[in-house]
C-alpha cells in the first residue's frame, strides 16, 4: 500500500546521520556525566560540546542553553519560574497558543492569583500588535508569551517586533519556538528575547529532548529538584544520546536550511495549486496560503465537502495510507474542538472538515499527487 507522511508538525522522521551518531554514542560513551572518573568526564565533555554547538546557532552563550525533555517542559520551567521567582504578576498571551502555554497560565492563575490577559487577534489569527503595545505596562511585572509559528495554522509572529516592544517597555518576553527552531534562524544576539523553548523531534531529531534558552542573569530557577545537573535548572542524569541527537539534527537543519526550505516551499506551493484547481471553494485557515506570513512547512485547509462525506474523510485518508492531522478536530469531521480554529473561523467554516498537512524534506510532489487522487473521491 502507498503510504504518505504529511504530519511533520506533529513529529518528524529521524535523519540517518542522527541515528548513526546516537547509536555510536550509546555504544561507546555510557559513563554518568556526574561521575568524576574518566568515563564520566568523557560523557560530560560530550554534553558541554553539544551545548556550545547548539548555542552557536543562536549567537548566545552555552550557559544560556538548558536541556529539557522537550518544548512542554521548557515552557513550564520558564513560565512557572517567572511567576514564582521573578515576581511576574501578569502574563499576556493569546488564545491560540499551544496547550503547553494555555494550560500552564491557567494553572498559574489559580495557584498564584496572577492576571492572564489575552491579546486580540485579527480574522486570520494574527496578533493585534497595536493593542499588544497598549497592554504593556511598566508599573506591573509582566511577561508576554507568544509563539513564533502557530502549530495548527502556521501563522508567523513578527518575533523581532514583539521582542523590541517588550524590551522598550521593560517587559519579559517568552516565545514557544517549537515549530520554528531548525526551520528559521533566530539571532538572539540581536533579537532581545528573554526565553524560548525548542524540541528536537520537530526538526528530525529524537523525541524526549529539547532545550530552554534562558537569558543570562534572568533570575530563573529550576523546578526539578535533586542533583546539580544543568546548573540546578533540571536535576537528573542527562540522556546523552538524545542530546547528541539534538545537536546533530540542529546542525544538519541549519547547514541545509536554504536548500531544504526552498524544496519544501515548492511542495507546499504545489499542493495549494492542486487543491485550488480541484476545490474552487477551498478555504485556507489562518494565513497558511500566504507565503510571506506563514511557515513554509504546513497548510491547514478547510475543505468544501458534504457533511455525509466529511465524517469519513480522516478515516479514508488513514485507510489509504495518508498521515495528516485534524488539528484537534472531533471525530464527526467538525473542527469545533480545535481551540485555534474556534477563535478564527465562523460557524459555517467550523462545520466543515479542516485538515492540517505538514511537510518535510522527505516528501515529494508524487506524495501530493497521491493525496489529490484520494481527495478526488470527496469532490
Amino acid at each position: 500500500m502507498t503510504t504518505v507522511y504529511l504530519d511533520n508538525a506533529a513529529t518528524t522522521q529521524l535523519r540517518d546521520e542522527v541515528i548513526n551518531r546516537m547509536s555510536e554514542n550509546m555504544k561507546n560513551y555510557f559513563g554518568n556525566p556526574s561521575s568524576t572518573h574518566s568515563y564520566g568526564r568523557q560523557s560530560k565533555s560530550i554534553i558541554e560540546n553539544c551545548r556550545k554547538s547548539i548555542a552557536s546557532h543562536f549567537k548566545v552563550s552555552a550557559s544560556e542553553i538548558v536541556f529539557t525533555s522537550g518544548g512542554t517542559e521548557a515552557d513550564n520551567l520558564i513560565l512557572r519560574s517567572a511567576v514564582r521567582d521573578l515576581g511576574v504578576k501578569e502574563i499576556i498571551t493569546s488564545k491560540i497558543e499551544h496547550h503547553a502555554i494555555l494550560h500552564t497560565v491557567e494553572a498559574l492563575e489559580v495557584e498564584f492569583g496572577i492576571q492572564v490577559t489575552y491579546v486580540n487577534l485579527n480574522a486570520n489569527g494574527h496578533i493585534d500588535y497595536v493593542q499588544l503595545e497598549q497592554l504593556l505596562n511598566s508599573n506591573t511585572k509582566q511577561l508576554v508569551s507568544l509563539m513564533h509559528i502557530n502549530n495548527e495554522i502556521g501563522n508567523k509572529l513578527d518575533i523581532a517586533l514583539v521582542a523590541n516592544l517588550c524590551k522598550r517597555n521593560n517587559v519579559l518576553f517568552h516565545s514557544d519556538t517549537v515549530q520554528s527552531v531548525g526551520h528559521y534562524q533566530l539571532d538572539l544576539e540581536n533579537i532581545p528575547i528573554d526565553f524560548l523553548a525548542a524540541s528536537a523531534h520537530k526538526f528530525h531529531g529524537p523525541k524526549g529532548v529539547g532545550f530552554a534558552f534562558i537569558r543570562k542573569n534572568s533570575g530563573i530557577k529550576g523546578s526539578i529538584l535533586g542533583g546539580e545537573q544543568e546548573r540546578g535548572f533540571r536535576a537528573g542524569t542527562e540522556a546523552i544520546h538524545n542530546i547528541v541527537g539534538l545537536d546533530e539534527a540542529l546542525k544538519l537543519s541549519y547547514n541545509n536550511l536554504e536548500t531544504e526550505r526552498d524544496y519544501i516551499l515548492g511542495i507546499k506551493t504545489y499542493f495549494i495549486e492542486k487543491l485550488e484547481a480541484m476545490f474552487p471553494n477551498v478555504f485556507f485557515n489562518g494565513s497558511c496560503s500566504d507565503i510571506e506570513n506563514s511557515t513554509y512547512t504546513l497548510i491547514n485547509v478547510c475543505l468544501p465537502i458534504a457533511q455525509e462525506k466529511a465524517s469519513l474523510l480522516q478515516f479514508q485518508l488513514d485507510l489509504k495510507g495518508i498521515a495528516c492531522s485534524k488539528g484537534s478536530a472531533c471525530q464527526s469531521g467538525s473542527s469545533q474542538n480545535s481551540h485555534v480554529l474556534s477563535q478564527i473561523l465562523d460557524e459555517e467554516h467550523l462545520k466543515r472538515p479542516s485538515v492540517r498537512f505538514s511537510f518535510s524534506t522527505f516528501n515529494t510532489k508524487a506524495d501530493i499527487d497521491y493525496v489529490i487522487e484520494v481527495l478526488k473521491e470527496f469532490v
